[in-house]
């Protein structure tokens, strides 16, 4: 017999705060095409994206991450001394250890929490909010703070035709804390291995040290490669995510996917059959593709237009390198 004491968490979590910061530098289409042969018109045409944000010297992932938390804990009502851990996804900090995680938690106030970061790209806040469920229910944390942060301006290629338009900087970030009622659905969440080449840095870091080639490593995909992926199964993933969930697409108020591409957006709304009546988060067109950072920027933002409102029932996906995937529905905060 076990003499283990069992763990008194919650019954179940919700998503009690958000906040979002998107730097102060506004990019433009123009700009891109300083570097590439292109137009605006085709940009927009192939990714909805007239804008997107790049941060300054002084933006960096720990600031922005900074920002984007003190927003999500005034909105969740508590102290930053409640968060029990802190949890960033991130592909963009550039140091193997230690995590960014604790210099954030530090940053905020947060007291010894646990902190650690985690790599799962776009799929990586849908990854952490999974995490931060999890240790609110198993009792290892009351209050989690999950952030998406990304500066993919500085793993852009501003040459390559294909990627130089699609990356944005930011970081959103929401406090997960316990629910009497469901809140956070089950996630559908799984990886694809054999398709890791289809996005992927150009040169390993241990590469770029012992060889040091002219270009610093940058992000680079299979287009094509990506968007049928993306449309064709990724629908189904959400789907599987309605159904754990008990929810019918018509039962949605919200629809939130990870914000790559405006007709990977449109062709999932259509696969899916959603109601003209669900909100559908486009937060592309101005912020561009910003990993991780992209669910809770968008939620954060329609939330503040007032497109979404407190209680509304969302699906939320995100998908990238790996290939990885997870998908859930939740209540807006």
């Amino acid at each position: 017999m076990s003499k283990i004491k069992p763990s008194q968490g919650a019954a179940y979590a919700r998503i009690m705060g958000v906040g979002g910061y998107r730097p102060t530098r506004v990019v433009p289409n123009e700009v891109i095409l300083e570097t590439i042969d292109s137009s605006d018109e085709w940009i927009r045409s192939r990714s909805g994206i007239a804008t997107r944000h790049w941060a300054s010297e002084e933006e960096t992932v720990a600031a922005m991450s900074v920002e984007a938390s003190g927003k999500a804990i005034a909105d969740a009502g508590i102290t930053p001394e409640q968060i029990g851990a802190v949890i960033v996804s991130t592909v963009s900090h550039f140091k193997q250890t230690p995590a960014i995680a604790t210099e954030i938690a530090h940053k905020i106030g947060a007291g010894k929490p646990a902190a650690f970061d985690i790599s799962a790209g776009c799929a990586g806040f849908g990854y952490g909010l999974t995490l931060a469920k999890g240790m609110i229910v198993e009792g290892s944390a009351e209050y989690v703070l999950v952030i998406g942060v990304e500066r993919l301006s500085d793993l852009t290629d501003k040459e390559d035709r294909a990627t130089a338009f699609l990356f944005g900087d930011g970081a959103g970030a929401v406090v997960v804390g316990p629910s009497k009622v469901p809140a956070i659905g089950p996630t559908v969440w799984g990886s694809e291995g054999d398709k890791s080449e289809t996005i992927k840095q150009t040169v390993a870091w241990d590469e770029f040290h012992a060889e040091r080639p002219e270009k610093f490593p940058a992000i680079t995909q299979e287009g094509q490669a990506v968007f049928r992926w993306a449309v064709f199964e990724m629908a189904k993933v959400a789907q599987q995510a309605l159904d754990a969930a008990g929810i019918a697409p018509g039962d949605l108020d919200v629809f939130i996917p990870h914000q790559a591409n405006m007709r990977i957006i449109d062709s999932m709304v259509k696969t899916l059959k959603l109601p003209e009546n669900v909100t559908v988060a486009r937060d592309v067109e101005t912020t561009g593709n910003t990993s991780a950072a992209s669910i809770p920027l968008a939620m954060e933002r329609l939330l503040a237009t007032g497109q979404a409102k407190s209680g509304d029932t969302a699906l939320v996906i995100g998908f990238g390198a790996g290939l990885v995937y997870a998908a859930t529905v939740v209540t807006l905060p």
